[in-house]
């Protein structure tokens, strides 16, 4: 059986690090916000390329409280890929906000943006951007519409640790990036966890005040805030994790040079373009007949997932939220998408044999 996931194989390698960390976090007897948090801070900042990182609870809390930073006016409009998961989406209507989705590139998944400014109206405050799989957007128009219009640009780059756009890293285009350690990330920590990268020291001053009750001296709270910090733990971890990134990536970007070059031209495969370069969070394919594609993998022992099944604007969250247009494009993604593997735990000769079955369908 080839498992789509397997997190107990793709963190054997680190496991003697692991227990250090842990022994280290165990000994100091400081658990919240303590030298570790403040060290991968550090390092996460210097690997991204920005000028702070503040690590937070989660990644759905990163782009919460990025948008909570900025104080929109409730009823402000926040453009959004239409195919992107639910998380992006929600961060936005937890803030008073409407989600303004429009419809991504076909070739990429991402954002589309000759489409972005047709969606601005008067009431737009923001572009959130996502990385979608670890591709970074096209960067570059997006930033000259949201230059030219007056609009906040905020990552959503939980999917891209390390993904460049023309030389540059996703999460210091924008003003805020957000990031997910959720543990099948490419940085995948224990447990969750997420952060928060700017060029904005004000910015930055809100969001360490905000995730810890409003307070930047203990007991004095300056704003509302929440209870959204970045475990000492999983922060040790990640530290450990982020030592490696490098190395995760390129197995992960090999494996994908190994699909890119031996699938047969019956599946879509994901876009390559020598601007980008993917980090293959998630290496997707789409088919038409991607239900009996993914049939036909499971009877061959191989495991799949689906990223994602149903778009924003059919879950049943949504109604009256963001359900009132048409978006063939998402649709049409979200009904042929399969997601293959390819982790840490996988080898070629796994993926190898994945194509095998893949070409046999």
């Amino acid at each position: 059986m080839i498992e789509y996931e397997n997190l107990a194989l793709a963190n054997k390698p680190y496991l003697n690090e692991f227990r250090e960390a842990f022994n280290d976090v165990l000994k100091r007897g400081w658990f919240i916000l303590g030298t570790h948090v403040q060290s991968f801070e550090k390092k996460f900042a210097a690997f991204v390329g920005s000028r702070a990182c503040v690590g937070v609870a989660s990644g759905l809390d990163a782009l919460t409280l990025s948008l909570r930073a900025y104080r929109f006016g409730r009823g402000s409009e926040v453009i959004v890929p239409s195919n992107t998961y639910i998380a992006t989406i929600l961060s936005i209507v937890e803030n008073g906000l409407r989600p303004v989705l429009v419809e991504p590139d076909p070739a990429t998944c991402n954002i589309d943006p000759t489409r972005i400014e047709d969606a601005v109206t008067s009431k737009t405050c923001a572009i959130m951007v996502v990385h979608l799989y670890g591709k970074p957007c096209d960067m570059d128009p997006i930033m000259e519409i949201a230059q030219r219009k007056g609009l906040r640009v905020i990552e959503d780059c939980a999917q891209s640790h390390g993904a460049l756009y023309r030389g540059r890293q996703t999460g210091t285009f924008g003003d805020a990036g957000a990031f997910s350690f959720y543990p099948t990330k490419n940085l995948g920590g224990l447990g969750d966890g997420g952060a928060v990268t700017t060029n904005d020291p004000v910015f930055e001053a809100t969001i360490r005040k905000t995730r810890n009750y409003g307070s930047e001296k203990k007991y004095h709270s300056e704003v509302l805030g929440v209870n959204s910090r970045l475990d000492e733990l999983q922060a040790a971890f990640l530290e450990v994790k982020l030592q490696h990134l490098h190395e995760i990536t390129a197995h992960k970007r090999s494996l994908a040079e190994l699909y890119l070059r031996n699938l047969k031209s019956d599946f879509r495969l994901p876009a390559v373009h020598k601007d980008y370069v993917d980090v293959y969070h998630i290496f997707n394919v789409r088919h038409p007949r991607r239900d009996a594609l993914r049939d036909h993998l499971t009877r061959g022992g191989i495991g799949t997932e689906i990223h994602y099944p149903v778009p924003p604007h059919r879950q049943t969250a949504m109604k009256g939220i963001c359900d009132q247009g048409s978006y063939p494009i998402s649709d049409d993604i979200h009904s042929t998408t399969l997601s293959l593997p390819i982790s840490l735990c996988h080898t070629p000769d796994d993926v190898l044999k994945v194509i095998e079955r893949m070409n046999a369908f």
